[in-house]
């Protein structure tokens, strides 16, 4: 019983958001989906999608917090011109930093 309690607080607490490759691929392709703390700033949120979505010693795919729903059991690292769906709304990330879809910085 206390393991269901826990769960669903953590699952309340808890948000998934998707990381779609689009950089360097012919077609947009949802790769991943990340849980991040739902309280937390979206800027904060889009860098931890970015960071776990990323291979530094080994594959991304394996990071805690990442659903890998790839093609093959191997991916890319998200890069810049990759984007992140939060909710209904997508963001880019950009050389340094992220916008909105629509060209606007997020702050």
């Amino acid at each position: 019983m206390i393991d269901a309690l826990m769960k669903t607080l953590y699952d309340k607490k808890m948000e998934k958001v998707s990381v779609i490759h689009v950089a360097l691929d012919d077609t947009s392709r949802t790769v991943a989906f990340v849980e991040v703390d739902r309280t937390l700033p979206l800027r904060k949120k889009l860098e931890i999608a970015f960071v776990k979505t990323n291979t530094i010693t080994q594959s991304w795919v394996r990071n805690e917090g990442v659903e890998y729903i790839g093609p093959s059991s191997a991916c890319r690292s998200t890069c810049v011109g990759d984007m992140v769906l939060i909710g209904t709304t997508k963001y880019v990330c950009k050389m340094s930093g992220w916008e909105f879809l629509d060209g606007e910085v997020v702050k």
